[in-house]
């Protein structure tokens, strides 16, 4: 951390009191214009290479692989040192995670989390510590934000109901306007981006007045159980001709269900790492999680110095069509 950036956290902090006390929230009176600005930081965001506490749910998603990437990448690249706690999908350890780091009282914490509502006890605690929070790709439920009383500064991930818009818009343009189509989701309830991929899909899918939704399973962000939970419902489900899948495992789990099936569906959705679009998987759209990780630690780093940022950072996604792969580290 350079000497002009250092002093001026030394004067932020002695104004605040040096508390411990931190307004961490998106619609705070830190806010600014629809952004927020530093008011009082940790102490440690004035030492040299101060710490980014990364707290992400698995390695077994390449999405969560690419994004580690990112984080310790543009660390390194901003002055900071980031140190990544990996959950293994288990709300409980990402919690006790989160506890052991605010221990050692990081700059500022980084969340992924693993699940959208029991992440919010994760926020409570930073803010009751002082650390502020910026959250990526799963965003906390804002009614479990709200119970806890707790804040976060920002949120940065995909946008989610224009990607689940445009994957609709592309089966739409293929399968034709009128056509009729029995839908299936494979999807993950508990997560609140994957549902807000779900709405914008369903509301623009919808222009099809012969468009029905006839069954909805959850995948939980695994392929494994995406590929048992859509075998499933393919059994049941006869007349299916399209599935809609959610998350990159999702529709890696849902392509593999078809193939095996034998039959003739066509698996839309967010992108599989690294496969090939095809007839029967005609298209998805990308997320780019280096970039999301590259992205909040500049963010970490402005508001450490005191400039302001938006509450909200939205990402465009990409789409790939039959024919086409997509990159290492774009994945849905």
């Amino acid at each position: 951390m350079n000497s002009a950036v250092a002093a001026t956290l030394t004067v932020t902090a002695l104004l605040a009191g040096c508390s411990g006390a931190v307004d961490t929230g998106t619609g705070s009176t830190n806010e600014s214009e629809g952004g927020s600005t530093a008011v009082s930081l940790p102490e440690s965001c004035s030492s040299d290479n101060p710490t980014i506490a990364v707290l992400l749910p698995n390695q077994t998603n390449p999405y969560y692989v690419s994004m580690k990437e990112g984080f310790e990448t543009a660390a390194a690249e901003n002055g900071f040192t980031a140190e990544v706690q990996i959950a293994g999908d288990d709300d409980a350890q990402q919690l006790a995670q989160a506890q052991a780091a605010l221990q050692k009282s990081p700059c500022a914490i980084a969340l992924n989390p693993v699940k959208s509502e029991p992440a919010a006890a994760i926020v409570r605690e930073a803010n009751d510590a002082g650390v502020p929070v910026f959250t990526v790709n799963v965003i906390v439920d804002e009614d479990a934000l709200d119970a806890q009383n707790a804040t976060i500064v920002q949120y940065l991930g995909a946008d989610n109901h224009a990607g689940g818009a445009d994957v609709a818009t592309q089966v739409l343009e293929d399968m034709g306007t009128d056509a009729e189509l029995n839908i299936g989701f494979v999807t993950e309830p508990d997560e609140v981006p994957v549902v807000i991929r779900d709405e914008g899909f369903t509301e623009t899918i919808s222009q099809n007045p012969n468009a029905e939704i006839v069954a909805t399973v959850d995948g939980n962000v695994k392929a494994t159980d995406s590929l048992e939970v859509t075998t499933d419902m393919l059994q049941g489900n006869p007349d299916m001709n399209v599935i809609f899948a959610s998350t990159g495992p999702a529709a890696q789990g849902a392509k593999e269900a078809v193939e095996a099936s034998g039959r003739d569906v066509k698996v839309y959705g967010f992108c599989a790492p690294s496969v090939t679009l095809t007839d029967n998987y005609p298209a998805c759209v990308a997320q780019e999680p280096a970039d999301y990780g590259k992205r909040v630690v500049e963010q970490i780093a402005a508001y450490v110095g005191g400039e302001s940022v938006e509450s909200e950072i939205l990402r465009p996604l990409k789409m790939f069509v039959s024919g086409q792969t997509p990159g290492e580290g774009e994945v849905g």
